[in-house]
């Protein structure tokens, strides 16, 4: 039994989706090589919660629990941590292979030229939340999605734009929760359409790319270190296969009036 197997969190009935409880860099070292069509992740940077303050001194993403404790370890984002993480994503991916990395503006500047060091990058997608949310200055209504292959692997579509509008989700279960949306989008241009896809989120959160990945028909692999993570992902996983809808994401976000993605 590996190391993984000791620890694991949940695994579906099927197979269809498998989280454990752990650190990020020590759930990729302990996956075989070569075995990850896609990741898709969301690093809960530290960059910006430690060094810019907005107003009276409030740091932004300062998420608590309602103890006074954080609500889940963010990712210390050295470069030193930052290259062992790229430097396991790319070992566990296929021959060609995909990824998609998510940053905030402080993380794109300070790591995402890292990335150039292990993958070929390929686009930076601007993620339009529609809704404006916080800031100085300017106010914020986006996010980045680094886009980068390990070898050589075209996507799906070329009609694929990379300006991606979906609504921010408000008041969700789980601090940053993202749309499930935005990891469709990113499987849509991705996924294997001859044969089994499995998709990889090292950094699992509210469970949002593991809905994607079973939306479309993709095996799933996922970590976090967070315990309440966990415990969210897994019911919500256990009830989008037993009842086909998701639990903590009622409402799309897409526009209706764009059909880009949802044809």
């Amino acid at each position: 039994m590996s190391k993984l197997d000791e620890k694991e969190h949940f695994k579906s009935k099927d197979g269809e989706a498998t989280i454990y409880r752990k650190d990020c860099i020590e759930f990729l070292k302990e996956l075989p090589e070569e075995k990850i069509d896609i990741i898709v992740t969301d690093p809960a940077y530290s960059g910006m919660n430690q060094k810019m303050q907005f107003g009276k001194g409030r740091i932004v993403g300062d998420y608590k629990n309602g103890t006074g404790e954080k609500w889940f370890k963010e990712f210390h984002d050295t470069e030193e941590n930052y290259r062992v993480f790229l430097s396991e994503c790319k070992r566990v991916m296929k021959k060609d292979s995909h990824i998609y990395i998510m940053f905030d503006s402080f993380s794109l500047l300070s790591l995402a030229h890292l990335v150039r060091e292990y993958f070929d990058v390929k686009n930076i997608i601007v993620w339009d939340k529609v809704n404006l949310g916080m800031g100085h200055n300017f106010r914020r209504r986006h996010e980045f999605v680094l886009f980068a292959t390990k070898g050589y692997k075209k996507l799906n579509s070329k009609a694929l734009p990379d300006v991606w509008r979906f609504k921010r989700v408000l008041r969700g279960a789980y601090p940053t929760q993202k749309p499930v949306e935005v990891f469709e989008a990113m499987l849509i241009g991705s996924m294997n359409t001859d044969k089994e896809t499995v998709v990889c989120d090292p950094f699992l959160g509210s469970g949002s790319s593991a809905i994607a990945a079973l939306k479309k028909k993709c095996i799933f692999i996922g970590a976090d270190i967070d315990e309440k993570a966990c415990k969210i992902s897994k019911e919500r996983i256990e009830h989008y296969l037993r009842e086909k809808e998701d639990k903590y994401q009622k409402l799309p976000s897409h526009i209706t009036a764009e059909k880009i993605f949802w044809r």
